[in-house]
């Protein structure tokens, strides 16, 4: 009976640890509101808008440009991409399409959704929407895995005909990840997130070349690699609480049964 109340105290407070992991691996919570929200997009790599988890970014732009974003994923994270493109009253059909690059602009696959639509003419507007694969800690170099840093997400008409080239559209983009929790954690870390030069800016004078690269300003909200705690930490002191109280479990059983019987007086 010592033994069972033991054991059963031992799961009620493993239960009780294990519940704060569980609960981070809810998709993240994003700002409710859009205040100073970016109203632009960038029209290369090099000029792609940060726009943070969370927020909704808009955009007003020409049928045919090229229209980008970017924002930082951190490991454990899935990124979701969705994008929203709407269309003047009247125009043909089009057809639309997100494409996601990582930090070293590797176009990386969407796991599932809308990446292209085409609108039927007369449509207002179009739905796409890219779940990215899980962003990983680390990964061999011939790999393509997705890795923590920034990522692009680039906007444009792949199909276009020639009568709407240049007819004005208006564009909203959100990103949000859900935290994948211990699932997707892994041994080892990038030594740095994969955070490429955005701009180049002449205020500061180098030796060399008389211009200093900018890195991108926009970062998690937790800093890089903030995923280090994951909920395999509990479960695995879960599993150490566990196989201790069945060792003391066994050995008391052992012991108890390996006594010598008493032979009543007088037998």
């Amino acid at each position: 009976m010592r033994f069972t109340r033991v054991l059963s105290a031992a799961l009620l407070m493993a239960g009780l640890a294990a519940a704060p992991a569980a609960a981070d691996s809810s998709p993240s919570a994003g700002p409710s509101k859009d205040d100073g929200a970016p109203t632009e997009a960038g029209t290369s790599f090099r000029t792609a808008t940060e726009i943070e988890q969370g927020r909704r970014a808009t955009a007003n732009g020409s049928a045919g440009d090229y229209l980008y974003w970017s924002f930082p994923a951190d490991a454990g994270q899935r990124p979701t991409v969705e994008a929203t493109v709407k269309l003047p009253e009247t125009h043909a059909a089009e057809t639309w399409r997100i494409d996601v690059y990582d930090g070293l602009r590797r176009r990386q696959a969407c796991q599932w959704g809308a990446q292209t639509r085409t609108a039927a003419a007369g449509t207002s507007s179009v739905e796409l929407a890219c779940v990215l694969r899980t962003v990983r800690a680390w990964s061999e170099p011939w790999a393509d895995d997705p890795l923590p840093g920034t990522y692009y997400v680039r906007l444009t008409a792949v199909k276009l005909p020639t009568a709407d080239l240049g007819v004005p559209v208006g564009a909203e983009i959100r990103v949000d990840s859900k935290d994948m929790g211990g699932a997707a954690a892994v041994d080892g870390s990038l030594s740095e997130p994969l955070v490429p030069g955005i701009a180049m800016t002449s205020g500061q004078e180098d030796d060399d070349s008389g211009s200093n690269a900018v890195l991108s300003a926009i970062e998690p909200e937790d800093g890089w690699s903030s995923g280090w705690w994951s909920d395999r930490w509990v479960w695995s002191g879960i599993g150490a609480v566990l196989a201790a109280l069945a060792g003391i479990g066994g050995y008391a059983l052992t012991r108890g049964s390996g006594r010598p019987s008493r032979v009543p007086p007088g037998a």
